[in-house]
């Protein structure tokens, strides 16, 4: 993941809300998994969530904290899957107190992890959810994050070039009378979510680890730049 990609995608977002919600949701999501292995990230059948696994393992990496790195739950793993991408929809019957059941949807959740998860909810796991408005997966999760579309074609960070992630750009691609949140895609937000997992886990092993993170981070991007600056 390019680190200036997303910085600009928060910067564009700063005064729409969505930085501290991820914030909020990746803070949820490290305080309610207490174990290595603990933090069951499941898709649809469909749509896996492949990438938003790879940058949180990679937040886990430089972070420290083992627990940030998912377990892949799959809907039918191959039977010469290697081990660790072998977890089936079982796993999630098997979810206890200490950890989180994430459920990652741009479509309805079908009853089959539904179930599950409401299953798991009752025996002391956390359910998290990123999803696009589908209020019985709403109503199973204890915290969710709703990614709905305004209507237009939102930025994906993978086209926001690494030549923007400077002040000047930013403050260029401002635009007083659009709203940031239609920048907002279900793509970003997991980038969103992924980044903030990883401040939240650096600071709670390392307060010093968040800071250095943050100069970094603003030697890409500069200085934030306030609303109206």
């Amino acid at each position: 993941m390019d680190a200036g990609r997303v910085m600009v995608l928060r910067e564009l977002l700063a005064s729409s809300g969505w930085v501290e919600r991820t914030t909020s949701f990746a803070t949820t999501m490290r305080r309610s998994t207490k174990e290595p292995g603990g933090l069951l990230l499941v898709g649809t059948p469909d749509h896996e969530p492949w990438h938003l696994a790879a940058h949180l393992d990679d937040e886990a990496q430089f972070s420290g904290v083992a627990e940030l790195s998912p377990t892949l739950v799959r809907y039918a793993p191959p039977a010469d899957a290697p081990e660790h991408l072998s977890f089936s929809l079982q796993r999630l019957e098997q979810a206890k107190r200490g950890e989180t059941v994430f459920v990652v949807s741009d479509e309805d959740a079908p009853e089959s992890l539904l179930t599950r998860a409401w299953d798991a909810r009752k025996v002391g796991a956390t359910v998290l959810a990123l999803e696009t408005g589908d209020k019985e997966l709403q109503q199973v999760a204890h915290e969710s994050l709703t990614v709905v579309s305004a209507g237009i074609t939102p930025v994906s960070v993978d086209e926001l070039p690494a030549a923007l992630a400077s002040a000047s750009a930013i403050a260029g691609l401002r635009d007083e009378d659009a709203d940031p949140a239609d920048l907002v895609s279900f793509d970003s937000v997991q980038h969103l979510v992924s980044v903030a997992a990883g401040e939240v886990a650096a600071s709670s092993t390392n307060p010093t680890l968040k800071r250095r993170f943050a100069r970094f981070l603003e030697g890409i991007s500069g200085p934030r730049i306030e609303p109206g600056a």
